[in-house]
C-alpha cells in the first residue's frame, strides 16, 4: 500500500512538473512571439517616421531654395526698375535742359518749315510750356511771318518740361518733340540694355 501510494505521489509530481513545464514553455513562446511582434512593429514605425521626416526635410529644403530664388528675382526686378526709373528721370532732365530758348528759337521754325514743305499744310499750332512761350513768342512770330501768312498759333501746356509739339489746328495730326517724348525714346533704348546688363550680371554671380 505504501509503495503504491508513493508511486501515485511520484506520478502526480511528475505529471504536475511536466504540465507546468509545458505551460511555462508555452507562456515563454507566447511572450517571445509578442516581443518579436512589438519589436517589428516598433521598427516599422521608426522606419515610417524616418521616411516622413526625410520627406518633410526635403520639402522644406526645396521650399526654402524656391523662396530664396524668388527673393533674388524680386530683388533684381526691384533694382532694375529703380535703375530704369533713375535713368529715365535723368534722361528727361537732361533732355529738357538741352531744349534751351536758343535751341528752340532755331528748331521750331525749321520744324514748321519742314512740315509745310512735306504736307502742304500751313494751318499749324505749336504747343510750348508757358515759360518758353513767353520767351519765344515774338521771335517765332517774326521768324515765321513770311512762312505762315496767316500767323502761327501758339498754345501752352505746362505738363511739358521742355521742347514742343507741332500739329494741325484741328488736331488731326501732330509731331511730339517734347522733352518727355524724346526722353521716352531714349529710355526705350536704355531700359532693355539695362535689363540685359543686369541679367548677365546675375548669371555671372
Amino acid at each position: 500500500m505504501d509503495v503504491q501510494l508513493q508511486e501515485l505521489v511520484d506520478k502526480i509530481k511528475k505529471d504536475g512538473v511536466e504540465s507546468a513545464e509545458f505551460m511555462a514553455a508555452d507562456i515563454i513562446k507566447g511572450a517571445k512571439d509578442e516581443a518579436k511582434s512589438i519589436v517589428e512593429s516598433a521598427k516599422k514605425d521608426a522606419e515610417n517616421f524616418v521616411s516622413r521626416a526625410t520627406e518633410e526635410a526635403d520639402r522644406l529644403e526645396k521650399a526654402a531654395e524656391a523662396a530664396i530664388r524668388q527673393a533674388g528675382r524680386n530683388l533684381l526686378i526691384t533694382f532694375r526698375d529703380s535703375i530704369e526709373a533713375e535713368l529715365s528721370a535723368l534722361v528727361k532732365k537732361e533732355t529738357a535742359a538741352v531744349y534751351s530758348s536758343d535751341v528752340l528759337k532755331g528748331l521750331i521754325p525749321s520744324a514748321v518749315t519742314a512740315w509745310i514743305k512735306t504736307t502742304g499744310t500751313s494751318d499749324l499750332t505749336v504747343i510750348l510750356n508757358e515759360s518758353d512761350r513767353n520767351a519765344l513768342e515774338d521771335s517765332l512770330l517774326k521768324a515765321l511771318k513770311d512762312t505762315l501768312p496767316g500767323g502761327l498759333e501758339l498754345h501752352t501746356d505746362d505738363s511739358l518740361s521742355g521742347g514742343f509739339r507741332i500739329g494741325t489746328r484741328d488736331g488731326a495730326a501732330y509731331y511730339d518733340f517734347s522733352a518727355e517724348a524724346v526722353a521716352d525714346l531714349f529710355s526705350a533704348y536704355l531700359n532693355p540694355r539695362v535689363s540685359a546688363i543686369l541679367a548677365s550680371a546675375a548669371k555671372e554671380s
